[in-house]
């Protein structure tokens, strides 16, 4: 489904990713494990179009979508998460949401997506006319990836879904994730946490200095004595 072959995101002189080569099947879920700084941010951006990637080439479902237009991403089916989640503050729970659906026109559709949505997070039915500023951050992080599933995505991009959340707020919302992919959606997963990102995926890579060092069954890599070393604390 998605294809990556040799992708280079630079910041000036600054190489943050160094040609890498990867890719994502349908209905699979990948996660991308790595130290701060290693270029996994940089990454998901270039996938999203919200960053120029400085070389290599992105192929989704059979299409290239290295120079497409970023607002054209969401029609393509591709869902960027953020990091630090960017919901908008001053619109409310149930504004933020529509603004996911803003490309499509299926309003009885985008209306039962809605009802999937708050089944998947009644906290944000209870708060739907709350303004999106006034929320939590666990609160935020479930109408970031709610507003994404607006969009009806093929490709979910989750960029540290778990940053700055108590841990009871990280459990309910991997819980969503588990359900999600379980339903057969593709989700590539960048996040800090390596063994919760191995446990929920089948597969993984691991970036060290803008390169994909380690790659494989995300069983084999919880048991591989390096990332075990370096990122799972033992």
């Amino acid at each position: 489904m998605l294809e990556v072959t040799g992708l280079r995101v630079a910041y000036g002189g600054i190489q943050a990713v160094r040609g890498i080569t990867f890719h994502v099947n349908e209905g699979e879920m990948v996660a991308l494990i790595g130290a701060n700084g290693a270029g996994k941010t940089s990454t998901l951006k270039a996938l999203a179009r919200v960053l120029d990637a400085a070389g290599g080439d992105v192929h989704f479902c059979g299409e290239k979508i290295t120079g497409a237009a970023p607002h054209d991403m969401i029609r393509k089916g591709i869902a960027l998460v953020p990091e630090g989640r960017g919901v908008f503050p001053r619109l409310t729970v149930a504004e933020n949401l529509a603004m996911g659906a803003f490309v499509r026109d299926d309003r009885a559709a985008i209306a039962a997506d809605l009802e999937q949505v708050y089944g998947h997070f009644p906290r944000l039915r209870e708060r739907a006319g709350q303004l999106a500023g006034t929320l939590s951050g666990g609160e935020q992080q479930m109408l970031a990836i709610g507003r994404a599933l607006m969009s009806r995505p093929r490709l979910l991009l989750l960029d540290e879904p778990s940053m700055g959340l108590a841990p009871i707020m990280v459990h309910k919302i991997f819980a969503v994730i588990r359900t999600l992919s379980a339903g057969g959606m593709t989700i590539l997963l960048i996040e800090q946490n390596a063994k919760l990102a191995l446990e929920v995926s089948q597969r993984g890579y691991v970036m060290e200095s803008g390169e994909i060092t380690i790659s494989g069954d995300a069983r084999h890599l919880l048991d591989d004595p390096r990332v075990r070393q370096a990122y799972l604390g033992e």
